[in-house]
């Protein structure tokens, strides 16, 4: 059964083949999947902080699309950045942790050896550390915790 206004099939992929208007700056595609941007999440969340927040802040000023392309592009160019940086210091840590992660159902608390690796070669390499937003103070960060026995 086709829905009316589309020629496609429901069970079919439906690609948008109209490019973007001309007036539009290239901007490159991140070309990750989900396990590998879950896996760098934190670390893209801190490094594009500021990129991140400034398109949100758009968002919430004029939900017309259109609007945020310029700050949407910044934020893309930070993650692609983040993942080339990670990429070339510690792609044998970054390639076990996000297997793990597509493997064991995106789950990180079963990924947490392959998860050690990675941020020890991350600070390391960049001093980047791993910080878990809202999370109490006066405990360990739960990816810091001995597991139980």
């Amino acid at each position: 059964m086709v829905n009316p206004g589309y020629d496609h099939f429901e069970g079919e992929d439906w690609i948008d083949t109209t490019p973007p208007p001309s007036f539009l700056p290239h901007v490159d595609e991140v070309g990750a999947t989900g396990a590998p941007l879950k896996s760098a999440s934190y670390f893209i969340g801190s490094m594009c902080k500021e990129y991140n927040e400034d398109f949100m802040l758009c968002k919430n000023e004029d939900r017309n699309p259109e609007h945020c392309l310029k700050e949407g592009r910044k934020v893309t160019r930070c993650t692609i950045d983040a993942l080339q940086k990670i990429q070339s210091k510690c792609l044998t840590e970054f390639r076990a942790h996000w297997t793990c992660l597509d493997n064991k159902n995106q789950e990180f608390g079963r990924c947490r050896e392959p998860e050690k690796a990675y941020n020890e070669c991350l600070f390391k390499a960049f001093g980047w550390k791993k910080d878990i937003p809202l999370a109490p103070t006066n405990k360990p960060q739960i990816h810091e915790r001995t597991p139980l026995a």
